[in-house]
């Protein structure tokens, strides 16, 4: 009788042979399709790109239950998924702007940025005695929403009703409030010379410090090019104070001049120098002072040469005009061959935007050949329009971009 050779018993097989088990999930299941073998390694494929994309699932064993961790692969999402999560990430979380009267240009424009940014309306009316009488539209829409404010402060008599609002937004059960405040109006008042003066600066900034807190925590405040840098400690804990600037509006627009490879930035004073001096030091400097000769004050040029240059200059906002003026009369008569100005808040109070003369062409003497500034001041910004040498640059996608943060 022949023996029947003995059936050894089943032993595992060597790695790279490893059985292994697909479990097929059913068409509607958003499960990925998982491959199981005998080890503690699991292949996963995912899907719903389009194309299988290799995951590593590691089981921790030795108890129960196991625990499984999912790793992603290298990134090699295909490029139709490439494209859609860019457009995702363009769009960003999803911001319900409201925004003051004198904003609605500015707001609309940053709506159209992005699509994750909504606008919405607030009533402004006021009761026969003046004073105001609000209305949120679609108070409940806003709950658990990212919310914004853009606020302009041009003038005492608009701050109340704007603060109004400010602090009953956050108070709306909103998950994060934004208050974007471009241009901070007390910022020229911010020190005390002698006893009895009043830092208006520093009021304001404890109004605004006190903005009630909303679900994602404290207020988000966001300014441009506040006048003294000192004043990002006049704010409390109750808000986050963002600083940005508009300095890379104006780089973006001198790169657009067929003379950019010719300009010079010159600062008004050593004030502007400190600001803005490391945003634009690849740009050659001219510094300008401010010196007494008898009981007159006059600009002298204290470093650098504008001969033959185009020279622009930058400070952070304007009133009169005055500083600026006696720039361009001193840099035209050291050989600039044009002269430009920039500001981030164009204030001119009482119209004084019209002392600035456009060259027409002619030599830096008649005028300045641009004059730009951004729309934080949107009544500046309605008078100088279509005037030269004025240009508005638009703070829209700067905002935009804020928002978020």
């Amino acid at each position: 009788m022949t023996a029947i050779p003995a059936i050894p018993p089943t032993l595992p097989s060597p790695p790279s042979k490893t059985p292994t088990k697909t479990l097929t999930p059913s068409p509607s299941s958003l499960l990925p399709n998982l491959q199981f073998s005998t080890k503690n390694r699991i292949r996963c494929d995912i899907r719903s790109f389009g194309s299988p994309q290799e995951w590593t699932v590691d089981c921790v064993t030795g108890g129960d239950p196991i625990h499984i961790i999912l790793k992603p692969p290298p990134f090699s999402i295909p490029m139709a998924s490439n494209a859609a999560l860019g457009s995702s990430a363009k769009n960003g979380k999803k911001v319900c702007l409201f925004y003051c009267a004198e904003m609605k240009d500015l707001a609309e424009r940053v709506a159209a940025e992005s699509d994750a940014i909504e606008l919405r309306s607030i009533t402004w009316r006021t009761f026969e005695d003046g004073f105001p009488n609000l209305f949120i539209s679609n108070a409940h829409g806003i709950r658990g929403q990212h919310v914004a404010f853009l606020a302009s402060f041009s003038s005492p008599g608009v701050i109340f009703e704007q603060l109004s609002v400010i602090y009953a937004l956050p108070k709306l059960f909103v998950s994060s409030f934004t208050l974007v405040l471009p241009f901070f109006p007390t910022g020229t008042s911010e020190r005390m010379e002698e006893e009895g003066d009043i830092a208006t600066a520093f009021t304001l900034a404890r109004i605004l410090s006190n903005v009630p807190i909303s679900g994602g925590g404290p207020t988000s405040l966001v300014i441009f090019d506040i006048h003294a840098l000192q004043e990002r400690f006049y704010f409390g804990d109750n808000v986050l104070p963002c600083f940005e600037s508009g300095i890379p509006l104006l780089k973006n627009r001198l790169q657009q001049l067929p003379d950019s490879d010719n300009i010079s930035i010159a600062f008004p004073d050593d004030g502007a120098w400190k600001r803005f001096h490391k945003q634009l030091q690849h740009f050659p400097t001219i510094v300008c002072a401010k010196v007494r000769e008898g009981d007159q004050r006059i600009v002298r040029i204290k470093e650098g040469d504008p001969r033959g240059r185009h020279v622009v200059i930058v400070d952070d906002l304007v009133q009169s005009g005055g500083t600026l003026i006696e720039c361009q009369k001193v840099l035209a008569k050291h050989g600039a061959a044009r002269i430009s100005a920039y500001v981030t808040h164009g204030i001119f109070p009482n119209r004084s935007w019209e002392r600035f003369e456009h060259d027409n062409g002619g030599g830096p003497e008649n005028g300045l050949t641009y004059f730009w500034m951004t729309d934080s001041c949107p009544k500046t910004v309605k008078e100088v329009k279509n005037r030269l040498p004025f240009e508005v640059l638009s703070l829209a996608s700067s905002i935009a971009a804020s928002l978020q943060i």
